[in-house]
Formats: structure tokens, C-alpha cells, sequence
């Protein structure tokens, strides 16, 4: 009986020492990875020496991104990039999230040569951020504008009745949490909902005209929802030019005195440890390495959840989709 005791403790110390070093020895490889991942953002301009055009890329859903205002205010300070492209390809999102996107990237144009290049989709949202741009360059079948804002909810009530659900509400006002969607919308509703929708369209709209000098019948072609492409943008004076990064780049140096040689570096957003695949793989490897392996399948469906998040709009849409809506 003490052999076998002496055996199993052997045993167990043996396999926390292997543990140990399976913790360390993955420890290593994962900060091995963040300074990699450390010296490729500073190759790409989180601070990388020598000037430099930056790039930058706004694609997918427009939401309020607080960090994303902090890392453009940042590339605004910095003294190696010489100027900005900006790549869109964005079918727009939340007009507070385009709006606040708008204002970093005027914020940004005030200290750094800015154009932008519409690479398939800058509707609804995405046209306000391009709007940031002195010069707007768009491909041939690029689509742009769709400008207008969306407001929708569902309508359940005539469901919920027939499978005799009935849902009451307990309200301070008949306005308060107006339309719900699980009665009919009143006209009171209806109207309240209409002034903030017109009230943001006008916004839009003169934001369009302020920014693309553009005078009242010009306007009205351009601002009834529907999108164009970049060739017809040339004509409604939605888009500047028909090219690509070349063709901003020789803008930059045309208009701006940028050196055209300089290179171009990707300067990524969202770059947060986070939002990193190869962290959360690495962090799922940590958790394996000391047993724990149970939880890794929670990380990556972490990871899954962040970015499936994105869907989750709030507020009034400055959002262009074809199935139906602006």
C-alpha cells in the first residue's frame, strides 16, 4: 500500500511539473504572437519610422465605436503618415454611429491630406463617412448615396392574436415606448416617429449639399433613397473621379504636394487583443495546455458572439439593403 501511495504522489507531481511547462512553453508562444502582432501594427501605422501614406478601411456595419475615434484622433497626431486614404465599402449603419465616424474623419482631414476611394459600397452610412473626403474616387460599378434614413419594427399583434397571446402595457404617457409592434401603431405615434426621421433626413441632406456643393434641384435627384453608380455619381456630383488607390494617390500628389513614392501602409481599426483570431486560438491553446480544455470551446464561441454582435442596430438606420428599403 505505500508503494502504490508513493506511486500516485509521484504520479501527481509529475504531472503538475507537466502542466507547468506546457503553461509556460504555450506562456512564451502567445506573447511571442502579441509581439509580433505589436510589430506588424507598428509596420502599418501604430508608429512604424519613415513617412508614409496611411491606409484606412471602413467596411461592414457603422456603429458607435468609441476606440475607433481614439485611433483616428491618433493617427491625426502622427508625424510619419503624410496623408490618408480612406477605403469604403460599407452599406452604412446607425446614423450616430455614421455621424460620430463623419466627425473623426473631419477631425482627421483637418491635419492630414484626406481622399477617399469607394471600393464597391458607400450607401446611406457609409456616403456620410465618405463625405469626409475633399476628393471622392469610385469605380465604374461602385454603388454610392442611398441617401435617406430608415426606421422600422416589426407589427405582431395580429400574430400574437392568433395564438391567443395578449401583451398590455402600463404607461406613463400614450407616446412612452411608441410603437411597441404589439398593437397598432397610432397616428400620434406615426408622426412622433416621422419628425425624428425628418428631422435626421434634413441633416443628411444638408450634410450632402454642404459638403458636395451641390444647389436644391441638384439635391432632390440625389436624395430620394435611391444609390447610383460611380460613373452616374460623376455626373449627380455624388463622386469626384473614376479610378482606384492610384488614382487617389495621384490626387494626393496633384492637389496636395504628397509625395506619390511614399508607401502606402494599411492602418488597421479594431485592433483590440479581442477581436484577434489568433489570441483567442492561442488563449484556447493556454486553457488546454493546463487542463482546462473545457473552457475553450467557450472562448471561441465568445469570439463567434463578438462578431455576429455588429448585427445589433440600434436607433435610427442610415442603412442601405436591397430586400427592401433604403
Amino acid at each position: 500500500m505505500s508503494l502504490d501511495a508513493d506511486l500516485i504522489v509521484d504520479r501527481r507531481r509529475m504531472r503538475r511539473k507537466l502542466t507547468f511547462w506546457r503553461v509556460l512553453a504555450v506562456a512564451v508562444i502567445v506573447l511571442g504572437i502579441a509581439g509580433a502582432a505589436a510589430l506588424v501594427r507598428n509596420r502599418t501605422g501604430f508608429g512604424g519610422a519613415g513617412a508614409y501614406i496611411a491606409r484606412v478601411t471602413i467596411e461592414g456595419l457603422i456603429r458607435d465605436d468609441q476606440e475607433r475615434v481614439q485611433q483616428l484622433d491618433r493617427l491625426g497626431r502622427s508625424t510619419s503618415a503624410r496623408a490618408v486614404i480612406v477605403h469604403v465599402d460599407s452599406p452604412g449603419g446607425t446614423t450616430a454611429g455614421s455621424e460620430q465616424l463623419y466627425d473623426s474623419l473631419m477631425r482627421l482631414k483637418e491635419k492630414k491630406p484626406l481622399v477617399v476611394v469607394v471600393d464597391g459600397l458607400a450607401a446611406s452610412g457609409g456616403y456620410i463617412a465618405a463625405l469626409a473626403g475633399d476628393h471622392i474616387v469610385a469605380k465604374q460599378t461602385s454603388l454610392v448615396g442611398s441617401i435617406g434614413v430608415l426606421f422600422q419594427y416589426p407589427v405582431v399583434a395580429d400574430l400574437l392574436g392568433k395564438i391567443g397571446v395578449k401583451v398590455e402595457s402600463i404607461k406613463s404617457s400614450p407616446l412612452k415606448a411608441a410603437p411597441d409592434g404589439f398593437e397598432p401603431t397610432s397616428p400620434e405615434a406615426r408622426a412622433a416617429i416621422e419628425s425624428i426621421i425628418k428631422d435626421s433626413y434634413a441633416w443628411f441632406r444638408g450634410l450632402v449639399q454642404d459638403r458636395r456643393h451641390l444647389d436644391d434641384g441638384e439635391l432632390d435627384k440625389v436624395a430620394d433613397g435611391r444609390v447610383f453608380t460611380g460613373h452616374q455619381g460623376i455626373d449627380l456630383k455624388l463622386v469626384d473621379e473614376i479610378g482606384d488607390e492610384r488614382t487617389a494617390i495621384a490626387w494626393l500628389a496633384r492637389e496636395k504636394h504628397v509625395d506619390a513614392k511614399l508607401p502606402v501602409r494599411d492602418y488597421q481599426l479594431h485592433s483590440r487583443f479581442s477581436d484577434l483570431p489568433f489570441l483567442h486560438a492561442a488563449a484556447a491553446m493556454l486553457l488546454e495546455a493546463a487542463g482546462l480544455g473545457k473552457f475553450a470551446g467557450d472562448i471561441d464561441a465568445w469570439g463567434a458572439m463578438r462578431a455576429v454582435e455588429p448585427l445589433n442596430l440600434d436607433g435610427l438606420l442610415a442603412l442601405w439593403h436591397p430586400a427592401g428599403g433604403n
